[in-house]
Parts: structure tokens; sequence; C-alpha cells
């Protein structure tokens, strides 16, 4: 069976323009021989207009042809220029409400202090902020340096306990396979420590922040 665009259209067209037999049309697009019968019969899709597998790019003139020929023959669909379309959309940024965004510094000292090892990129799509803002609270530059406290970002609201083990475990799993080429051996052991262990100590201040 082909994974082609929009099977009873295309059915119908084949049906009505060519000779194939009810299980070969069935078989590319993905229907029940009976469902094929119907339309020949007009009691399926009276209402669906035909489309033209060979200007939809999806099959060759050549592989009906062929099938046309040797009723035992199943055709194989073209890739069809209509597929990038189909691919899923980009997944947006992620969007955090304005009561949240506030909390954001606070999450990104969390793993500067915490977890050097995820790329910031990583820090950026989880929190849906920006390396410039990672950059700012990582060399104290940020505005509101003076009131950033480091807190998980499950504390914050601003990401759920398995986004977090899974941006962890990846980071973790790079910087394994880094050392490995590198052949840098570290201890085992766990790579994300509790919440709660994990704020116990006091974020890095500047002399001006007495």
């Amino acid at each position: 069976m082909a994974d082609i665009l929009m099977p009873k259209a295309t059915a119908v067209w084949l049906v009505d323009n060519t000779s194939l037999t009810f299980e070969q049309i069935a078989d590319f697009c993905g229907l029940h021989p009976l469902e094929v019968k119907g339309i020949a019969d007009g009691e399926v899709a009276r209402d669906i207009r035909g489309a033209d597998p060979i200007a939809n790019g999806q099959l060759s003139r050549e592989e009906i042809d062929a099938a046309q020929q040797d009723a035992k023959r199943r055709m194989t669909a073209l890739k069809s220029r209509h597929a990038e379309h189909l691919k899923p959309a980009k997944k947006a940024p992620r969007y955090t409400p304005v009561s949240r965004r506030q909390d954001r510094p606070d999450a990104i000292a969390w793993f500067v202090r915490n977890h050097p090892e995820v790329a910031d990129a990583q820090i950026a799509r989880l929190l849906g902020t920006t390396k410039a803002t990672i950059d700012q609270v990582r060399n104290r530059t940020h505005w509101n340096s003076a009131n950033i406290k480091p807190v998980d970002p499950v504390s914050l609201g601003l990401s759920t306990q398995i986004e977090l083990d899974d941006i962890v475990r990846k980071a973790a799993e790079k910087r394994a396979r880094d050392n490995a080429r590198k052949g840098i051996v570290e201890p085992e052991g766990p790579t994300l420590e509790p919440a709660a262990e994990t704020t116990q100590e006091p974020w890095p201040q500047t002399d001006d922040e007495d």
C-alpha cells in the first residue's frame, strides 16, 4: 500500500481512466477492493472528483501501463512533489505566560550552576528564552542580576519533570560521548540531583550585592 494524497479521489481517477483491477487500485490507494468496486458502480464517492496521480507526481504513466498488462503487479508510488507540504510544521518556540517570564533568569541560573553540560540552545528551547539572556545571566550582566536566585524550572512551572530529565539526560550522554573520544573517564552516578538539594548553595554574589 502506498502512502498517497487523497486516496479515494485517486481511486476514482484510476477507475475512470485505466483498466487496472479493483485489487490493484485498492492496494495502491489503501482501500478495500469492495470500496473500489463501489466506486466503479457509482455507489461510493459519487461526489468526489478524481485526482490524477500522474499530474500529482505519485505515479508514472509507465508504471500504470505495466500494471495494466500484468494483473498481479502492484504499483509503486513515486515520491509526491506535494510530500514536502505533509511534513509536520516546525515546532513553535515555547510560549511562556507573562506572569512566568520574570522567573526565567532564575531557571537559567539553576542550569548554569547545576548543569553546565546542558547547551545554551537546549536551555533556550526548554525555557523559551534567548542565548543572549543566558549569556547575561551567566556573566552576571543581566539587568536584574542582584535578584536572580537559582531555582529549578519545574518548581517555577516553566517545564515538566519529564522534560527536565530528558534534556539533562541528553546533555549527559553527549558529554559522555565527547569524553570517550578524548579518553576522559568520569565517575558513574546520577546527573540530576533533586531540586531541593540543588537550591541549597547561594548564587555567587558580586561585591556590590551586600
